[in-house]
């Protein structure tokens, strides 16, 4: 335990008082000196506390954490955009095409804005066009339920709406001290030897994008190994998976049979009852309720399955929810290496007082 102040200040007239035979009063100058050298002293203490802390990935903070997940080669996780489509619509067909440019912004009535990524086209005779859009800016407020984005920035010429068709999704925070934390300690409780199935999921989770790995050993017999790989989003493109593929082969013992795979996507159907909270309107909890489910199924659920008691708990933590009943799924669904969870259906309906 530290000592505080007083403590030292204590301690020092102490000392003073045994060698000079008297005790200095309160408020002489040899008082004053003497606590003030104490509290320099206890400022030096918090530092050298502070810099132990920062010696340990247990307790490290911020950039000092950073370099302890560098030496297990591993790096913080980036916010990322989510990412959907934009479909713009007219009220009735017109004779003419309509250009869309790429930036033509739409947001949410909270003020979520979206901008398309790509050049769209209304062609003549058309009601609507969808556009690949992400959002402006990055991070898990960026995930927003369907047809939500109605509001247009500014009014692309002709164009009469906009709406999100699907779900925005795959936008994540910057990865948490507490996030990176786990995966540092994760990595001195399973260590890779450079042929163990460890080994090849911390390699994998050290590339860029990549939110989860999974792998598993002698799936072709003994010296080989797949690694299954998910991004926040979920499944990987297959550019993506093809640079994992090389960046782990370049990696690999030389006697490995190592394949980069994408996981097989399984659809996690959920029906539950909420009942609002306070002055909460159902139509306010169902939003919420929609929205944090939804942000549950990422990348990151490879190879830990759904539980009932996660779902429940993204769902009590909400201000506009006071009580739950989930009808589906009827039991935890379990982890498997090969198969990333996804949100199937959501029905979310009001729970009778």
């Amino acid at each position: 335990m530290s000592k505080t102040i007083n403590d030292i200040y204590g301690e020092m007239l102490t000392a003073f008082a045994r060698q000079s035979g008297y005790l200095p009063s309160a408020s002489c100058d040899l008082a004053a000196r003497l606590y003030a050298a104490a509290a320099q002293i206890h400022a030096l203490q918090v530092q050298a506390q502070w810099v132990l802390d920062q010696s340990f990935p247990q307790t490290s903070q911020g950039e000092y954490l950073d370099r302890q997940a560098a030496l297990r080669g591993l790096t913080r996780g980036v916010a990322t955009r989510a990412r959907g489509k934009l479909r713009f619509g007219v009220s009735s067909a017109v004779s003419g095409d309509l250009p869309i440019q790429a930036g033509t912004v739409c947001m949410t009535a909270g003020g979520v804005r979206f901008a398309t990524t790509e050049d769209g086209l209304l062609s003549a005779g058309a009601l609507y066009t969808d556009i690949p859009a992400q959002a402006v800016e990055p991070g898990r407020a960026g995930n927003a339920a369907a047809n939500t984005v109605t509001i247009m920035a500014a009014m692309p010429v002709g164009v009469r709406a906009c709406t999100n068709p699907e779900p925005f999704a795959g936008g994540d925070d910057q990865e948490s001290d507490e996030q990176l934390r786990r995966r540092v300690l994760d990595s001195y409780r399973r260590l890779p030897n450079g042929g163990n199935a460890a080994y090849y999921e911390q390699t994998a989770l050290s590339y860029p994008g990549v939110a989860a790995a999974a792998a598993v050993g002698r799936p072709r017999g003994v010296g080989s190994v797949d690694v299954y790989v998910a991004t926040d989003a979920g499944l990987p493109e297959p550019e993506l998976l093809a640079d994992i593929g090389e960046f782990l082969q370049s990696r690999r013992e030389i006697s490995v049979d190592l394949q980069v795979k994408a996981p097989v996507s399984a659809a996690v159907d959920i029906a539950v009852a909420i009942r609002p909270a306070g002055s909460a309107t159902f139509l306010q909890a169902k939003a919420d309720a929609e929205a944090a489910l939804r942000e549950t199924f990422t990348g990151a659920l490879l190879g830990r399955g759904v539980t009932l008691a996660r779902l429940g708990s993204v769902l009590y933590g909400l201000e506009t929810v006071e009580n739950y009943r989930f009808s589906a799924p009827a039991a935890d669904v379990a982890p498997s290496p090969t198969e990333l969870p996804r949100l199937g259906t959501l029905t979310i309906t009001e729970m009778g007082r």
